[in-house]
């Protein structure tokens, strides 16, 4: 995992099924919004699915 220049990522390296999270940070940090994608081969990259996060209080 990681957080920089406004971006968290997250990444799961494993044979024949690959996993990230690239999230924009927004909102002066109350919302994340990306998208998970996924791999067999850790090269082509496909959406999995939309998640955004959102700080309620």
């Amino acid at each position: 995992m990681s957080v920089r220049d406004g971006v968290w990522t997250i990444w799961r390296d494993a044979p024949g099924f690959n996993q990230r999270y690239i999230g924009k940070i927004m909102d002066g940090g109350k919302t994340i919004a990306g998208q998970w994608e996924i791999s067999e081969d850790g090269k082509s990259w496909e959406v999995d699915f939309d998640l955004t996060y959102r700080k309620v209080q």
